[in-house]
């Protein structure tokens, strides 16, 4: 006889799935095949799936399937942050909109959903690539409806999906050769397995009895609500500062203690691995650096200056109201703070903090897209990562806006060298993306793991690395050797510009000499450099 399964037994399997896989993200994260520190594919997933849980912890008791159905929609599509963030979004939407009118968990119904999730993911990738998290979907679908067939009993059923996407995971290095290479299976694939084991697993009990999960979430310590400053005379600290924290071994009294003797409006909330802190206070630097001695890593680092603001803060509210509309504002996602002033320069309205290794969510996106006060808005996103997120942005915009698909910052500076401010939104993507099409992009960084060249040479964990347009065609030891290898690579003798952006790790006597040595060495090359600030990328280069 078939089980039986309630509502609130499946929100629960879903917490605590969401939950495994939060806690398994860096295992996901270290099957990443591109030698460069932007393995964050277990991260984004498990984000996507902590704000669907979230927001299924909001829910009154007793919410009916429609509103449930919502909440995980709308949960995973506002916190989806990068590809496989926004593939997951699009999986679990196909997964609740194939349940409608289900009046039972059973192999008709498990069939019905994994139908429409192929349908709906598959609809959201415009070139879907073999041995990646789709393919490891549509086998899995195709276990579920063999599963119909055979009119096996629910918990059959499932796990019948879990074993064949664990099995289409093993499979995925024989159709994506770059798996095969680096000797690993893909990482969304492995993640998506993972999810569907720990949910099947949480649902029917193998592991034993299952907590609430949800009433957990509920009566986790709420987000910190950061007021807006209206005045801030009379305060004794000057600089609002506000972070996440990431670590599982943080003595938390240790840290509420520490944070009492630097400032006001002190607040650590949150629980191991991650927690938000706030305070008030005269050294920023000193309450960054002790979380960072005490092995805790900080993310979304935002220190505001509340002397400044508060004097600014009635000019600012007074100009946002007799600001002219633009016919055509822009949104850019850039890391590292000269690259955004260079952006605003350009003419940029929104700048979104983001890059390599922190991809903005869908949300990020779409509320900056908000903020800008233009008839119709460009995203630029400059990562590959993020290209997904901004067009789901772009289309739960109210305002008209579309994506130019931007690989990198260089990219976005040419692109807005080829905006028409007197022509319709659809011509200025066109001739924008013809733009940074005639560019070449070249990055330099360190390797963090072993692997091969566009030649097939062997890299090896710790080397430097020049990318060209997204090809391994430098190796060294050295920044400064290996830009010149790339310069060389990228035909920059027969170029006429150069721009060269150095990233936070770079000093400024090291970029003024590699600066010098690329101007002996390229005579006929003018050379325009700048300090982006970027993290990771020591030097950033685009060559015209």
């Amino acid at each position: 006889m078939s089980t039986t399964y309630t509502a609130n037994d499946l929100l629960n399997a879903l917490a605590a799935a969401s939950k495994t896989l939060s806690e398994r993200k860096e295992e996901i994260n270290r099957l990443n095949v591109f030698p460069v520190p932007d393995g964050d594919t277990g991260t984004n997933m498990s984000l996507t799936l902590e704000t669907v849980v979230e927001n299924l912890a909001r829910l009154p008791i007793g919410a009916d399937g429609a509103e449930i159905r919502k909440a995980i929609t709308t949960g995973a599509l506002m916190g989806a942050r990068g590809n496989s963030g926004v593939i997951t979004s699009q999986i679990l939407r196909g997964l609740c909109e194939g349940s409608v009118g289900a009046e039972a968990l059973d192999a008709v119904s498990i069939d019905a959903a994994f139908s429409q999730a192929v349908d709906v993911a598959f609809q959201a990738v415009r070139k879907p690539v073999e041995g990646t998290i789709l393919t490891v979907l549509r086998d899995s679908a195709a276990a579920a409806k063999r599963a119909r067939k055979k009119k096996l009993e629910t918990d059959e059923a499932l796990a019948a999906v879990v074993t064949e996407a664990y099995a289409s995971v093993q499979r995925t290095p024989d159709l994506l050769p770059v798996l095969k290479e680096n000797g690993v299976v893909d990482a969304g694939g492995y993640g998506l397995a993972i999810f569907f084991d720990a949910f099947t697993a949480a649902l029917t009990g193998k592991e034993g009895p299952l907590g609430d999960e949800l009433a957990f979430a509920r009566g986790a310590a709420p987000k910190v609500e950061i007021e807006q400053i209206n005045d801030w005379e009379g305060s004794a600290y000057r600089y609002c500062t506000e972070f996440l924290v990431h670590s599982d071994t943080l003595d938390v009294d240790a840290a509420k203690d520490f944070l009492t003797t630097m400032g006001d409006c002190d607040l650590l909330v949150g629980m191991h691995p991650n927690f938000k802190v706030h305070v008030h206070s005269n050294r920023s630097d000193k309450v960054l650096g002790w979380f960072l001695d005490h092995d805790a890593q900080v993310s979304e680092v935002h220190i505001h200056n509340m002397q400044l603001q508060s004097a600014a803060r009635n000019d600012a509210l007074a100009a946002e109201k007799t600001a002219e509309r633009k016919p055509l504002g822009f949104v850019a996602v850039a890391a590292g703070e000269g690259n955004a002033k260079i952006l605003a320069s350009l003419g940029v309205d929104e700048v979104v903090s983001g890059g390599q290794t922190m991809n903005p969510s869908t949300k990020d996106l779409l509320d900056a897209v908000g903020r800008v006060n233009a008839d119709a808005v460009v995203i630029l996103p400059n990562n590959s990562n993020i290209i997904m997120a901004a067009q789901t942005a772009c289309g739960l915009s109210e305002t008209p806006c579309a994506v130019v698909p931007t690989k990198s910052v260089p990219q976005a500076f040419a692109a807005l060298f080829g905006v028409d401010e007197g022509a319709s939104l659809e011509e200025n993507v066109e001739s924008m993306t013809e733009a940074f099409a005639e560019v070449k992009t070249g990055e330099v960084t360190r390797a963090i793991k072993d692997a091969k060249d566009a030649a097939g040479n062997a890299i090896h964990a710790g080397d430097v690395i020049g990318i060209a347009d997204g090809s391994i065609d430098a190796v060294g030891q050295t920044v400064e050797g290996v830009v010149m290898d790339l310069l060389g690579a990228m035909d920059a003798q027969d170029a006429d510009t150069l721009t060269i952006l150095a990233g936070e790790d770079m000093d400024d006597a090291s970029f003024e000499a590699l600066v010098a040595r690329i101007e002996e060495a390229y005579e006929d090359l003018e050379v325009d450099a700048h300090r982006g600030e970027q993290p990771l990328y020591p030097v950033v280069l685009l060559v015209e």
